[in-house]
Parts: structure tokens; C-alpha cells; sequence
């Protein structure tokens, strides 16, 4: 009896049954099909973002308002610049200068750095206060300092300036310096008026050093809770009302110089 052994197929052939040469395809270990490189094996996140990057109607409006800054707004201008110190690494430094310089002469307060560092790190508003208060009570000697030696040159420069004048002067920041430097650190007005205009009174300095820290303090540890309580949904609000914030600044500044009035 004859034995016959069935022909090896190698990969990928095979023979018909007719024995013309045919072809099998080639089987692969993985059971499982590849998924497509050009599909996904998950869904993107959907992007709530718009095209520039804004996801509300007021962030949008914000930012426009920001990048078109007229010529003549230079209080915005301003604004804007010492904004920007907010996203230095130096930030607190630059707190501490402009609160420090803001007292004696520098034209911008240091709530405007304040408020977004407070909104930027809102464990840390309390320390940006006292970092705020400490500066702006330093300032305030340098202050003092210069309006002590500005009036002894100008008694020597000016003749219309009499005698009588200064007495006058120191007599009225005697009874009631505390006061006007106390307004003048809590409100709006010019601390560096009051702070250079006490030292050319020769005001007792610790009488003025209190009266700074008191208002100093309560002035920026006020700012620092409120914009750590409202967090950083103040940011567009400011930037979109920025111009009304600027007209309210000026009705208290002109209310901060009636109390003083009155208290005169």
C-alpha cells in the first residue's frame, strides 16, 4: 500500500484543487485588529475656548480694551505698565519700590500692583499688605525728611515766605496734624502731599509715624481681603470699567480734601 504524504504549504501559497498555484494570505499572530493611526482611540476634549483664546464675551471686550490704548489715555498707560510688574519674578520687590516711592513723589498707587498680585496668589495678600504698609510707612519718613529741607531752603530762597507763615503752619499741624496724615494714608488723597507738607510743619514724628501705620494699614489690608475674597473675577471687571474707576478715584480725591476741610 502506497503512502502518500500531504504536500508542505509555505506561507503565504497554497495549491488549488486543480493544482494550478495559488495564493493564501498570510495569517498574524495578533488576533485582534490595529486601530486606524488617523482615528483617535479616545474623543478630544471638547474646547470651550473661541478662536482667540477668550471663553466669555467679557474677557473678550477686556482685552480689547486693553490693547487699544489711546495716545492721550496715559493714566492708562501707566496702569498698564505697572501691571506688568505683577508677572515679573521681582514682584514683590517692585511692591515694595513703588510703595515706598509712591509716598515721597511716585504718581501711581501701590493698590494698583497690589490688587493683581493679591488675585494672582491669594494665600500670600496678607504678607503683599504688610510688605505694602511697611513701604509706604518708610516712604512716608522719606517724605517727611524732604519737606523739613525744602522749607529751611525756601525760607532762605523765597522772602515772601514769612516768619509768621510757618509758625502759622506748625501750629496748625500741632493740634490737628494726626488728622489730615491719617485721612491722607486712608483715602485717595496724595499721601505725599501730607507726608512732605508734615515735615516742613516739623510735626512730632512719632505723632506722624502713628498716624501713618494706622491709616497705611487699614488702607491695604482692606484691599488685600476684598480682592482675595472676589478673586480673579475682578480682573475683567476692572479692565472694562477701568475709565469709570479712574472718575470715582477723582470724586473721592476732591471728598478727601473737603474732610480735610471741614476738619480745618
Amino acid at each position: 500500500m502506497t503512502t502518500h504524504t500531504a504536500p508542505e504549504l509555505s506561507a503565504g501559497s497554497a495549491d488549488r484543487v486543480d493544482g494550478t498555484p495559488g495564493t493564501m494570505p498570510a495569517m498574524h499572530d495578533d488576533a485582534d485588529p490595529q486601530p486606524s493611526s488617523a482615528e483617535p482611540a479616545y474623543p478630544p476634549a471638547p474646547d470651550t475656548a473661541g478662536p482667540d483664546g477668550y471663553t466669555t464675551p467679557a474677557e473678550r471686550e477686556a482685552a480689547a480694551s486693553v490693547a487699544h490704548v489711546p495716545r492721550w489715555a496715559i493714566h492708562r498707560r501707566v496702569y498698564n505698565w505697572t501691571l506688568g510688574l505683577a508677572e515679573t519674578k521681582h514682584a514683590t520687590w517692585a511692591l515694595f519700590a513703588i510703595s515706598f516711592m509712591e509716598s515721597s513723589f511716585f504718581p501711581v498707587p501701590p493698590d494698583v500692583l497690589l490688587a493683581p498680585l493679591c488675585l494672582g496668589n491669594r494665600r500670600k495678600a496678607m504678607w503683599f499688605a504688610t510688605v505694602t504698609t511697611v513701604a509706604s510707612v518708610l516712604g512716608a519718613l522719606l517724605g517727611y525728611l524732604i519737606g523739613a529741607v525744602a522749607l529751611d531752603t525756601a525760607v532762605v530762597l523765597i522772602p515772601s515766605i514769612s516768619a509768621e507763615a510757618v509758625a502759622g503752619l506748625q501750629d496748625e499741624f500741632e493740634a490737628r496734624g494726626q488728622w489730615y496724615v491719617f485721612v491722607a494714608a486712608l483715602t485717595p488723597i496724595p499721601f505725599k502731599l501730607l507726608t512732605i507738607t508734615a515735615g516742613a510743619a516739623k510735626m512730632s514724628l512719632p505723632v506722624f509715624l502713628a498716624a501713618c501705620v494706622v491709616g497705611r494699614a487699614a488702607r491695604f489690608y482692606a484691599v488685600a481681603g476684598l480682592f482675595w475674597w472676589v478673586g480673579p473675577k475682578a480682573t475683567p471687571l476692572i479692565d472694562r470699567y477701568f475709565n469709570w474707576l479712574c472718575l470715582a478715584f477723582v470724586v473721592l480725591l476732591v471728598g478727601g480734601f473737603a474732610v480735610l476741610k471741614m476738619l480745618h
